[in-house]
């Protein structure tokens, strides 16, 4: 078969069927409330498109009555997010609780890691300053600081930095995931994460974060661009679909930029993968060149601790 044979047939098989999958994400969620003897779900609801799914497939799961949504912005946060948030969640007309986590960022120290913070900037100008600092860095050391703060891409130069700048965005997700279990365990609800296949296999999420810190992952077997088809059918709002993906940690950066790549590309790429197909088949059927596949490749080996416990292989 030629590649670009190869390539429809893989691009049909990443297809999802929306109308059959939400029924069974719904049943999976509302299944593992009851079995767990939970009274409801909770999530963190960000303003973004995978929590937004969340959102709907919890209140389809469960009911409106049982589903609490927690938005959790700092001062680093987008307006337009925490406005998305809200709106969606009313719409819904889920049960939000609004906490701003500055006052807790602030009080264990965070802020004063990043030198930005020190000066009077709004934030337009200091997501500016980031992007520019992220896209230098990008071109001094060949890599993007993502891939830096995982192990065996580390630059030696730049260490310091990266130290204070992982500090200070994981704390975040840290911080969020702790309030959402303690409302959980108040209220005797399950917590859901929003975490998708794409950032899970690369190591695109905080390790112990609200990200990766769950009772159940509905969205973990499907890539960002499956999840984007199941948001459509759901009628997700177009200002949630159509704003850029991102962390919304650090100003300035979106997830693609984060990343390097775009999730057309990247969930294609990790697919093929998955498939067994070598790496020079990927980038000649994908138009990229071959040290991108070995990129994404690299990140999803060089991220395995994130994604497990190691335990000694023998007990004395």
């Amino acid at each position: 078969m030629d590649l670009d044979n190869k390539l429809k047939k893989l691009k049909l098989e990443m297809e999802i069927d929306p109308a059959e999958l939400s029924p069974f994400l719904e049943n999976f969620i509302k299944e593992h409330m009851e079995r767990l003897e939970r009274e409801g779900v909770i999530f963190g609801l960000s303003g973004g498109i995978d929590s937004a799914v969340v959102a709907v497939l919890c209140k389809r799961a469960v009911g409106s009555e049982k589903t609490l949504a927690v938005i959790m912005p700092e001062k680093d946060s987008k307006v337009v997010h925490i406005e998305n948030a809200m709106n969606f969640a009313s719409e819904l007309g889920i049960e939000t609780k609004l906490i701003d986590i500055t006052p807790y960022l602030k009080k264990i120290g965070i802020y004063k890691l990043f030198s930005l913070n020190k000066i009077p900037l709004s934030k337009k100008s200091k997501g500016s300053l980031v992007k520019k600092a992220y896209e230098f860095y990008e071109r001094k050391t060949g890599e993007t600081p993502f891939s830096a703060s995982i192990p065996g891409f580390r630059d030696k130069g730049f260490e310091p930095y990266l130290k204070k700048i992982n500090a200070y965005y994981r704390i975040k997700h840290r911080v969020r995931m702790l309030l959402l279990y303690l409302y959980a365990e108040l209220e005797n609800r399950l917590v859901v994460g929003c975490a998708n296949k794409s950032e899970y296999k690369i190591g695109f999420f905080v390790k112990h974060g609200c990200d990766d810190a769950a009772d159940v992952m509905p969205l973990l077997n499907l890539y960002k661009t499956q999840v984007r088809a199941l948001a459509r059918y759901l009628n997700i709002p177009p200002k949630i679909l159509e704003i850029h993906p991102s962390p919304d940690i650090i100003p300035g950066i979106t997830d693609e930029q984060a990343i390097g790549i775009p999730y057309e590309k990247l969930d294609l790429i990790l697919f093929a993968l998955e498939k067994g197909w070598r790496n020079f088949e990927i980038a000649e059927a994908l138009e990229v060149e071959e040290k991108m596949v070995r990129y994404v490749k690299d990140l999803t080996k060089k991220s395995e601790h994130m994604r497990k416990i190691y335990v000694p292989e023998h007990t004395l």
